[in-house]
């Protein structure tokens, strides 16, 4: 980027095309299927109007996820402005019980366990990131990731197989 930033053409179509790739990954994992080739151009477009902000000196992938962030986030609000109905004073509400309890008691759980442990467990198992991404975050390698994962699992497992104290 800090190549095609000083009007090196080739350099800035190899980075649209690899931030392309990238976005794709990035929204497939958050978006359905059918908003993900809009969500990588209006992002695309985003990368074209703001290069002038780029610093090299802070790298060009968080500069690229952050502007993602924020492509995603606006469509999710999209999403939600959609066609508001009015609600009936007959409507009927299911019960929620059992999902609020089995979160409560996975957070209970999640709780008992070594914070590295339940910081990958629930960017892996519960945000949806890859082991790659979830190390990148926490700092950890990927190998120790992984063994966190299974080791806090594992001892979830144990805790309700034991009847510990977990609702």
């Amino acid at each position: 980027m800090a190549a095609a930033q000083r009007g090196d053409a080739n350099a800035y179509r190899l980075v649209l095309g690899e931030a392309a790739a990238w976005l794709r990954r990035f929204f497939l994992r958050r978006l359905p299927p059918s908003m993900i080739d809009d969500a990588v151009q209006d992002t695309l477009l985003a990368v074209h109007e703001k290069r002038h902000t780029f610093d090299p000196s802070q790298g060009f992938g968080p500069w690229l996820a952050a502007i993602a962030r924020h492509k995603w986030i606006d469509r999710l609000r999209a999403e939600n402005r959609v066609d508001m109905v009015p609600i009936e004073d007959d409507l009927a509400i299911s019960d929620h019980e059992d999902q609020i309890t089995t979160a409560h008691a996975l957070e209970r759980l999640l709780g008992m366990l070594k914070p590295a442990q339940a910081e990958v467990i629930r960017l892996v198992k519960l945000q949806g990131l890859s082991i790659g991404e979830a190390a990148r975050r926490t700092g950890q390698s990927t190998a120790l990731v992984k063994v966190n994962i299974h080791r806090g699992l594992g001892r979830m497992n144990d805790m309700v197989i034991r009847g510990g104290d977990v609702d």
